[in-house]
Order: structure tokens, then sequence, then C-alpha cells
């Protein structure tokens, strides 16, 4: 799974790469990491290159917004699903990521087992079935 992590935090990489190191040892995640929404859409406009499922946005950031950020990526790449991070766990941001089009919502300090769980959940539940599953 490539997952492209937008924080304008530069130790939230280090923080992501320590908790999955297993599974990024094992491929099982690939994660790539910019910090501003505009490196965003750059990055997934050179999609063939760079490959991605998922999208994990913080909310607050310089330029444009974790928020405004989701509005592109689901005008522009409407399969892929974007969980929107915040520090702040307010009902206005839910709501209004949820209107966006977010898939999921996770407040900060991220809990890298829950995420690990959604993230688990979400591609299971929204993978199609064989008749052999």
């Amino acid at each position: 799974m490539d997952i492209l992590v937008v924080d304008d935090e530069k130790a939230i990489a280090s923080l992501f790469q320590q908790r999955f190191k297993n599974e990024i040892k094992d491929k099982l995640y690939r994660f790539h990491y910019v910090q501003s929404s505009e490196a965003a859409l750059e990055y997934l406009a050179d999609s063939e290159a760079h490959p991605v499922i998922l999208v994990l946005s913080d909310i607050e950031m310089e330029g444009m917004n974790g928020l405004e950020l989701l509005k592109h990526v689901k005008r522009l790449y409407p399969n892929i699903p974007v969980f929107i991070v915040t520090a702040y766990d307010d009902e206005y941001n839910l709501q209004k990521a949820l209107s966006y089009g977010a898939d999921d919502f996770i407040t900060k300090p991220i809990d890298f087992d829950h995420l690990e769980k959604k993230i688990e959940g979400f591609f299971r539940f929204s993978q199609p079935r064989t008749e052999n599953a």
C-alpha cells in the first residue's frame, strides 16, 4: 500500500517510520511524505511514477489547508480515499471534512494501532470479494 502523508510537521515522517518499521520492512506499506497541500497535488499529478492508494492529510497547514486539499483530491482523484488528521476533535471540522468527501477522520496524537486498524478495515471492506473469498 502506497500512502501519501501530508503534514507540515517534519517529525511526522520519523513517527510513521518508527511505528510501521516492520510493515515497511515487509513491504506491506510504503509511505511518501510531503509538507504542504500544494506538494501533495504535485505528487498525485505524477501518479504513474507514484501510485497512491490513500492520502492521510493534516488539516492545519500553511497555505492551502487539508480541507481544501481534500476537495481537490476528491475532484481530481475520486477513487483515492482521504483520511483527515487533526489535533482538534471538533464537530465542525468533522462535518466539513465529511461533506467534502473524507473517508475517515483521525485525531492527534495519532493512535497508530487504531490508525492501522482503520486502514486495514477500510481496504478490506472496500476490496471486491471473489467467489473463493
